[in-house]
């Protein structure tokens, strides 16, 4: 485990943020790229990753405490520790945020939606590799499978000599193999959300699917609040594919 890669002095670089770092310049630069090849400006790029950062990290903190709502209770203290970021509450509040941002400069958010769908996913899947990395307790259930991994100097350790599901690098593979679907699509879709719901559809089934190896508390149904979430986006993407269907059919 590496939660710190390298201390200079007073100054300390964790594999998380830098992980996290990396990942949002990836999906600035996809997006820029996207935006050049439709001819758009793409100084909205960096202007979409900030309010993506800023956004993403208050809406993961927001839903972890929400997620752990006792242990919040017991020590309040726990909203200002850096770690304990849930993907959906980024995700989620990160996404309403750039819908006003992008209304207020009179885009279409489907557009630029599409045009970022492919970034999310590989950047979601390199933040995974800071979890590993820190050993953050995103990991899954005990397994002695050949490639179960041991935690046990991570921020949140597994038990010495207990080896568990390294879901973070399953959830690195998922994330780059949606890229890998999604940027070759990119180009074959003409009607704008399209991609954008294929990707939450093909993230949240990947989602769902972790989740059922992963130690997150169940609050529903035997379900976690991940799991929820990604029944709820499932749905909603599929209306939306559905309805998108329907007015391509009109145009044509």
């Amino acid at each position: 485990m590496y939660p710190e890669i390298i201390k200079l002095g007073p100054i300390s670089i964790y594999s998380y943020g830098l992980m996290l770092g990396i990942a949002f310049i990836t999906a600035s630069y996809l997006l820029t790229l996207e935006l050049k090849r439709v001819n758009l400006n793409v100084n909205i790029a960096s202007e979409i990753t900030t309010i993506a950062l800023i956004f993403g990290i208050i809406g993961a903190k927001l839903f972890h405490l929400f997620e752990y709502w006792d242990e919040f209770i017991n020590d309040p203290l726990m909203a200002f520790s850096p770690a304990g970021l849930t993907f959906y509450g980024g995700f989620l509040l990160a996404t309403l945020a750039i819908f006003i941002y992008i209304k207020r400069k009179k885009l279409s958010f489907l557009q630029i939606a599409d045009l970022n769908a492919p970034g999310l996913a590989l950047a979601y899947g390199i933040a995974r590799i800071g979890c590993h990395l820190s050993g953050d307790g995103d990991y899954g259930i005990v397994s002695n499978l050949p490639w179960a991994y041991s935690y046990a100097k991570g921020t949140v350790p597994t038990p010495p000599g207990v080896t568990v599901h390294p879901t973070p690098i399953y959830e690195l593979i998922a994330g780059i193999l949606i890229f890998m679907f999604l940027w070759s699509k990119r180009k074959k879709y003409n009607v704008n959300g399209k991609l954008f719901f294929v990707y939450l559809i093909l993230t949240a089934i990947a989602r769902f699917l972790v989740e059922i190896i992963r130690i997150n508390p169940r609050i529903l149904l035997g379900l976690s609040e991940a799991q929820i979430i990604s029944i709820i986006l499932i749905i909603i993407s599929i209306i939306a594919l559905i309805i998108l269907k329907k007015k391509e059919q009109i145009s044509l």
